[in-house]
């Protein structure tokens, strides 16, 4: 289950970023800004997640702990489509200059999930990795399918999803999968406490 959901996760998190630039255009344009803004946030987003996750993951190394790491991404995924527009509005009116309103919204709407996201490789290289002497390809393994899961992520978004289903229907569904997949962690959980 870990492996699989690295590879969905990483697939999630690039998705969810070029999708990023298409919730900020109808607002910001489509410019250097907005998608310097959006890389700038989601790796500011991931470099906390991986730190904290592995801190987590040396404090609480559960598959509960694992299933809010994906929950509450999942969550604010499936709720963005409710408030995106009316955050872009207020930074929009505020007017902050075309530096900055990119940068404040890519914070306020993508660095919360990306940060949860971003604990859950660390987090799973502790749940999956049980040998020392095997730790090196065992994060190797993990951190590939990841990546792996962010170019399948990005081309699929890119050259298919956005023009099939939509922005507003992808977010949701990737929420939905991140929140079925933190059902799956918390029911392990249960089944390995037995």
């Amino acid at each position: 289950m870990i492996p699989f959901t690295v590879f969905l996760c990483g697939c999630v998190i690039m998705s969810f970023e070029i999708l990023g630039s298409r919730i900020l255009a109808p607002h910001f344009g489509n410019d250097m800004f907005v998608w310097g803004s959006l890389i700038g946030v989601f790796l500011s987003g991931l470099t906390l997640g991986y730190w904290g996750g592995g801190k987590l993951a040396d404090a609480i190394p559960d598959f509960r702990c694992f299933a809010l790491l994906l929950f509450f991404p999942g969550l604010n995924l499936c709720l963005l489509p409710l408030y995106n527009d009316a955050i872009n509005i207020w930074i929009f009116d505020r007017r902050f200059g075309l530096r900055i309103e990119p940068l404040l919204a890519s914070v306020a709407l993508f660095f919360p999930p990306t940060v949860f996201m971003g604990s859950v490789s660390p987090f799973a290289v502790k749940l999956q990795v049980k040998n020392i002497n095997r730790l090196g390809s065992g994060v190797g393994n993990l951190y590939a399918l990841s990546s792996l899961g962010s170019i399948f992520g990005t081309l699929l978004t890119a050259f298919y999803l956005i023009t099939l289903i939509g922005v507003r229907k992808i977010v949701v569904a990737e929420g939905l999968l991140l929140i079925l997949m933190a059902g799956a962690a918390w029911s392990l959980h249960h089944r390995l406490k037995q």
